[in-house]
C-alpha cells in the first residue's frame, strides 16, 4: 500500500476521534482509505471503534455509508458494542443494534458489551442490552433458517484469538507437571534380597 493511503488512513482514525466530520467525509471520498484499518498503534481499532468510543454519531453514520463492519474487534476482540457500552453511548449502541451488529460478541476475555456497561455502572446501557441480546441472538437464528449470510464476524479475530490462547500458560501443562512431581515423590522403592 502506498505511504499515502497509510497517512489517509491514520488521519482517518484522528479525524473521528477528533469529531472532525468535514474532514472525516473528505477523507471518505478520496476513496483512498480503507474504513476498515485496523491501527496497530491503538489495539487494532478501526475509525468505527473511535466514533463508538466518542459517542460521534455522525461521523459513525458516515463511516458505515462508506462501508465500515461493526463487526470488526480489536486486539482482546472488543467490537464497537464493547466502547459504546463502557462509555455510556447509549444512542450508538442503539444504531448497532439496528444495524444487526452482534452487540452480545465476547470478548477475548468472555465480557459482552453488556458485561462491559455493568462493570462500568452505564445502568441504561445494561437495561438496554438486556433487551436487545436476546433479539439480536434471534435475528441470527431467523437468518440462520432462512440461509442468509450476516456480517457479524471479523475473520482475522479467530486465528488472533488462537495465537493470544497458545501464548498463554496452560493450565493443562501445570497440571501435569504437578501430577509428574507427585507421581515421581510417590514411587517406591522395591528391595530386593
Amino acid at each position: 500500500m502506498e505511504l499515502t493511503k497509510m497517512a489517509d488512513m491514520t488521519k482517518l482514525h484522528q479525524a473521528v476521534a477528533a469529531g472532525d466530520y468535514k474532514l472525516v467525509k473528505k477523507i471518505l471520498k478520496k476513496g483512498l482509505c480503507d474504513p476498515n484499518y485496523k491501527d496497530v498503534d491503538w489495539n487494532d481499532r478501526t475509525p468505527l471503534h473511535w466514533a463508538a468510543i466518542k459517542g460521534h454519531m455522525e461521523g459513525m453514520q458516515l463511516l458505515i455509508e462508506y462501508g465500515a463492519r461493526p463487526c470488526l474487534v480489536t486486539d482482546v476482540g472488543w467490537t464497537p458494542a464493547h466502547f459504546a457500552a463502557e462509555s455510556g453511548h447509549l444512542n450508538v449502541l442503539k444504531t448497532l443494534h439496528a444495524l444487526h451488529a452482534a452487540i452480545d460478541a465476547p470478548d477475548f476475555f468472555g465480557d459482552t458489551p453488556k458485561r462491559i456497561a455493568q462493570i462500568y455502572g452505564q445502568k441504561g446501557c445494561v437495561a438496554f442490552l438486556e433487551k436487545a441480546e436476546p433479539e439480536c441472538r434471534d435475528h441470527r437464528r431467523r437468518a440462520r433458517q432462512k440461509g442468509l449470510l450476516l456480517d457479524q464476524w471479523d475473520e482475522d479475530w479467530h486465528a488472533k484469538k488462537r495465537e493470544m490462547e497458545l501464548s498463554l500458560p496452560s493450565l493443562n501443562q501445570n497440571s501435569t507437571k504437578t501430577k509428574n512431581k507427585k507421581s515421581h515423590s510417590t514411587k517406591t522403592c522395591k528391595i530386593v534380597h
